[in-house]
């Protein structure tokens, strides 16, 4: 199939959704780029449409021809009213997030990781590689947060977030109670907590809170945890893909994983 008009609608609707981040009305994702079609590729995500333009089709043709979906053409004119990127590379893909329920994020022995209205997409992204990298069980993002359909976040996560489980836009009254059903012990990351991640016991079922940029972690969370915080010299707190990173580092470490 080859499409040539920017005014399409079938573009016009990828369009809206690479514009705010979000998903389509059939709940596909935009991902764009070869590396991250790659990515998706190799995982259990679903490839559903690639859009590829004449160039990008031969720049990208072996990558294209591993995929087993319907593959359109459009002008690239077309493409570069649809693309996220300042310099793109003519290929884009609609996905299918594999779902994922509570029980996938809250079990095993890898910490839960808790994004309370993250919304910077750079540092929801580095959660995001360092929960994988660290071996964490999940991620959970709260109402508030950027959402995984988000271009940005999806380039800031090179990728892990296709290999992770995850729940989105989720509510904070419903998370508690599923941490209590699960018996996972909660730990909010505060610049003023009193105990150190290296002083709390990080290898028991735990799940690691990070908050706003603006705010922190929000009261109703903050009510229920233990606080921790990351020991600084001369900063008086880090942003937030910094802290946690350590903090899953340090769990990962006691947990003599790395």
């Amino acid at each position: 199939m080859q499409l040539s008009s920017a005014k399409n609608p079938r573009l016009q609707a990828i369009r809206r959704a690479v514009t705010s981040g979000r998903a389509t009305g059939e709940g596909h994702i935009a991902i764009e780029g070869p590396r991250l079609l790659r990515e998706a590729l190799h995982s259990s995500w679903r490839i559903e449409q690639v859009l590829v333009t004449a160039n990008g089709h031969d720049r990208h043709s072996e990558l294209v021809s591993q995929i087993d979906a319907e593959t359109i053409e459009i002008s690239a004119r077309a493409f570069e009213s649809l693309a996220g990127t300042e310099n793109s590379q003519e290929i884009m893909a609609l996905v299918t997030p594999r779902a994922s329920a509570w029980a996938d994020c809250l079990k095993g022995p890898g910490v839960s990781v808790i994004l309370d209205s993250v919304q910077d997409p750079g540092n929801a992204g580095t959660i995001v590689r360092s929960a994988e990298a660290f071996g964490a069980a999940g991620l959970i993002f709260l109402e508030g947060s950027v959402r995984v359909a988000n271009g940005k976040f999806l380039r800031a996560t090179a990728g892990s977030i296709f290999r992770m489980p995850f729940l989105e836009n989720r509510n904070r009254t419903d998370l508690l109670a599923r941490l209590r059903t699960s018996d996972r012990k909660l730990y909010a990351l505060m610049a003023q907590a009193r105990l150190s991640v290296s002083e709390a016991d990080l290898r028991q079922s735990c799940a690691i809170v990070v908050g706003s940029e603006a705010h922190g972690v929000s009261p109703e969370l903050r009510a229920w945890a233990e606080a921790l915080r990351i020991p600084t010299a001369q900063v008086e707190s880090l942003n937030a893909g910094v802290a946690c990173s350590i903090a899953l580092f340090e769990a990962a470490r006691q947990r003599g994983s790395v």
